[in-house]
């Protein structure tokens, strides 16, 4: 019996650690075990959703939606305004957020967003994607990090000084060690990880988490079937704080 019992017990903890090694390497998603724990839920898109159907993804049991508006310099995305106009015969909270081009000026990112988005009274707080595109990441030796750095604090500040409130960031974990780690951390995170937490290594360092990129809807029809979900950290009441007062 004695015997039996430690035979079972070997079997447990190997099927544990084959368990810890599969999650590390990103071959299992625990994710959805973490993010059931957060009560406010949210939806980010661009044009890749196609046509949305704002009333009806309002009862999709979310509280807010992040639509891209703007990327780079000049670059408005083609569902934006379409989107921004619907959304706002909503009860969902909502906001806009720009994607942060390594190749140009800081500056001219930030006009290009402001003059696209314009007001953001009562709305959500501005979002700057940062994240590797193209071929970018197996590139990244070929990257003047000290100038991308650059340029991107000078939209962030732009941002701030136009809507007087520090931008959240939305990052994913190699671009948040390349080029925001040490030199944005005044600012709030919003953390792509799709396996697991980022409470795993990045406690206390986030604000929202996008838990996962496979979440399907009837509320809309687009080139991507899969739409991206998220959850904020705190309470109802702090997330009525990230609504903007101009």
């Amino acid at each position: 019996m004695r015997n039996k019992k430690k035979m079972i017990a070997a079997v447990l903890l190997l099927i544990f650690f084959i368990l810890v090694l599969l999650i590390i390497d990103k071959k299992i998603r625990i994710n959805l075990l973490f993010a059931n724990k957060y009560e406010i839920r949210g939806v980010d898109v661009s044009h890749y959703q196609g046509d949305i159907d704002w009333e009806k993804m309002a009862d999709e049991s979310i509280d807010f939606a992040y639509i891209k508006a703007t990327e780079g310099n000049s670059h408005v995305d083609e569902k934006f305004h379409t989107n921004w106009e619907n959304i706002a015969q909503t009860d969902l909270c909502y906001g806009a957020y720009h994607f942060f081009s390594f190749d140009s000026a800081g500056e001219t990112q930030a006009q290009n967003y402001i003059s696209t988005v314009g007001s953001l009274d009562g709305k959500l707080i501005p979002v700057v994607d940062v994240e590797y595109y193209g071929d970018k990441e197996n590139r990244k030796n070929e990257l003047d990090r000290k100038a991308i750095t650059k340029e991107l604090g000078v939209l962030l500040h732009k941002l701030e000084e136009e809507y007087h409130t520090k931008p959240i960031i939305y990052t994913t974990y190699s671009a948040y060690h390349d080029f925001i780690e040490g030199a944005f951390d005044e600012f709030n995170l919003w953390i792509r990880n799709v396996y697991y937490t980022p409470d795993i290594g990045m406690k206390g360092r986030w604000l929202y988490w996008q838990y996962t990129d496979r979440a399907r809807f009837d509320a809309y029809v687009g080139e991507e079937q899969y739409i991206d979900m998220n959850v904020f950290v705190g309470s109802r009441t702090e997330f009525s704080n990230m609504l903007l007062s101009m």
